[in-house]
């Protein structure tokens, strides 16, 4: 048995190494590249896989811990704030789509029992596949990765009422006592005793993690074992997910439940470390189980029945999750994220099946054959995300934008760009009782800046009217602090040539954006990071045992010697060879002048070198009269 385990694994393993990374290479994404994998070790491919039901049971683990390193994230404050997209957005999903699939089984003559239990559990989506290809996509923290979210984490919390449910929608008697066998203790208990039991584990999930989990693991990390802490995690996600099957409740729900409880601990990053290579391995092992376990045999049999399933089901699910979100005014591109990527059938659609199956909610046959269809569905939804990108592009080309706010200017300040860089500037300067006027194009960062009281006008800056009706000509200062280089450069030019009176303080990138942003006309500018890493570096001098004070001089002698060298290189930037030279120059007179200073034990005379000189010099030297130097 050890052997044929063995070698399973090596299969398993050998086929994800072999696929994935080639799957990757191609742009079709991890997902389809571990399906893929997994039909070509399957039954119908190289029947390498050995029984994929059982490899099934034990990678449905991996989205058990999938779903604890999730309840990690949201504390219970934030999940209490997502109250309105999970019930608003996750329980019209789930309703609609059960009653649409519901619809379409009693148009093809199938009990209504048999149609709703069909639509209940065809609702669900794909947590592992959706959750995989955002993050892969970097599209997790978007407003369409949000909604994603929510509906996702609706379905996970509706699996109870489902499971509830589904036993009083059966039309026949259930098959064999077989079920009954399989539902544990649990089923042997009144009706009664039953709700008491599933109450119990939960509350059980909840009062541990709060009052137990926390000292134990105190008690564990003091050991200094790694091991013992990764084995403690284990313990914990296993314990819960045993605890809720036992119970009769998705065990992929309780290690929900248990990460919430412990996201307020100490131990929440311990515990994101420890999990997260063991989820990754079990949900691509669990793909794979998908994969090979396709019923092939089944599909050709009736490949247009079970194909026109799958296209009407992906069509049915995107269509009812585009109308909620065009009926909410939500973006298109958002929209179009959230109906492709929830668009398949989800994981738990198979451990739903097999309860109908077992209650005599549907027959064997039917159940079968929705299980082929949900795999292959799985399946569709990377290649859809494949389209994504371009389909993305062209609805943001054609989406109109919010019409600009009517502004009403506040002081003679104009600040173009109030994110993580403007609010600094804009807060430093309302504080010392300067009124500004702020002008931004990002409506989700305009509304959160409103909720805390910040008065922000939604428009674009680079346009020459809404500045002049924000106030710019008669503005003593037009902070340019947008994140976009080419949008900075393009406000700089407009302020210059058509409010002249204006100084401009602007934000650059970098130093080669320094050099555009000078020559654009600014009349002092900044570089976003320079600042902070000195700070950051003298920081560093300091725990390194120099004295306060002569971290700090150096500081000021290597931000004085960098205004100096600014202007130099500026005028050598076309001309690569002379400028790595001439970079390199720089960097040997930095040294020296450091040793000189320590060795005088004083400051050096300032020789008045600031931004605004160095902008002008800069200028200087841009000029055709003054090009060679």
């Amino acid at each position: 048995m050890g052997e044929s385990f063995l070698g399973q694994a090596f299969v398993y393993l050998l086929a994800a190494v072999a696929t994935v990374p080639i799957a990757k290479r191609l742009g079709l994404g991890s997902v389809l590249g571990y399906l893929l994998a997994g039909v070509a070790i399957g039954p119908f491919g190289l029947h390498l896989a050995g029984d994929a039901g059982e490899v099934m049971h034990f990678a449905e683990f991996g989205v058990v811990m999938m779903l604890f390193l999730v309840g990690l994230e949201l504390r219970p404050a934030r999940l209490w704030a997502m109250r309105g997209p999970v019930l608003g957005a996750g329980g019209l999903q789930v309703g609609l789509t059960a009653l649409a699939v519901g619809a379409i089984g009693l148009a093809f003559g199938y009990d209504w029992r048999m149609a709703l239990a069909a639509g209940l559990i065809l609702a669900m989506s794909s947590t592992a596949i959706a959750l995989q290809i955002l993050a892969e996509r970097g599209l997790l923290k978007t407003g369409g990765g949000e909604t994603t979210f929510a509906v996702l984490l609706f379905q996970d919390v509706s699996v109870i009422p489902i499971l509830t449910v589904l036993p009083l929608l059966a039309f026949t008697a259930a098959t064999g006592g077989a079920a009954h066998h399989d539902d544990g203790w649990i089923a042997t208990l009144p009706p009664w005793s039953q709700a008491l039991a599933v109450l119990g584990a939960v509350a059980a999930v909840v009062l541990g993690g709060r009052l137990l989990t926390r000292p134990v693991f105190r008690l564990i990390a003091e050991t200094r074992l790694r091991e013992i802490f990764t084995a403690s995690a284990l313990l914990l996600v296993v314990g819960i997910a045993l605890l809720m099957e036992s119970v009769g409740l998705s065990p992929a729900l309780g290690a929900f439940l248990g990460g919430v409880v412990l996201a307020d601990s100490e131990f929440r990053h311990e515990l994101e470390g420890d999990i997260e290579p063991f989820k990754g391995l079990l949900l691509g092992l669990f793909f794979l189980s998908v994969g090979a376990g396709i019923d092939f045999a089944q599909v050709a049999a009736a490949p247009l029945t079970v194909a026109g399933l799958v296209v009407l089901l992906v069509l049915v699910k995107a269509a009812v999750l585009a109308g909620l979100g065009l009926a909410s005014r939500r973006p298109r591109t958002e929209v179009l994220l959230t109906a492709l990527v929830l668009s398949q059938g989800g994981e738990f659609a198979f451990v739903l099946l097999a309860f109908a199956t077992q209650n005599g909610v549907l027959p064997a046959a039917e159940a079968s054959l929705l299980v082929s269809v949900v795999a292959l569905s799985m399946t569709v939804t990377p290649l859809l995300m494949m389209a994504y990108g371009r389909l993305a592009d062209r609805l943001a080309d054609t989406d109109l934008a919010p019409e600009p706010d009517a502004i009403e200017p506040q002081g003679s300040v104009v600040i173009a760009g109030f994110g993580r860089f403007g609010q600094i500037v804009g807060r430093l300067l309302m504080a010392q009782g300067h009124p500004v006027t702020v002008l931004d194009h990002d409506m989700e960062t305009i509304e959160a800046l409103r909720r805390f009281g910040f008065r922000v006008f939604y428009g674009d800056a680079s346009r020459l009217d809404l500045l002049q009706a924000a106030g710019a000509a008669e503005a003593a200062l037009v902070v340019v602090a947008t994140d976009a280089p080419e949008t900075t450069l393009s406000i700089i030019g407009t302020v210059r040539r058509h409010f002249p009176q204006a100084q401009i303080l602007a934000r650059a990138a970098d130093r080669s954006h320094a050099y555009a942003v000078i020559e654009a006309g600014a009349h002092a500018m900044v570089r976003e990071t320079f600042s902070s890493a000195l700070e950051l570096g003298i920081e560093a001098l300091r725990r390194l045992g120099l004295p306060a004070y002569e971290a700090e001089r150096a500081g000021r002698l290597f931000r004085r010697h960098d205004l100096r060298t600014l202007h130099r290189l500026g005028a050598l930037r076309d001309d690569d060879g002379r400028y790595r030279v001439a970079v390199r120059e720089a960097s040997e007179q930095l040294v020296g002048v450091l040793e000189r200073d320590q060795a005088r034990g004083r400051l050096a005379t300032d020789d008045g070198w600031d931004t605004a000189s160095v902008v002008e010099e800069v200028r200087r030297q841009a000029a055709p009269s003054g090009a060679e130097s």
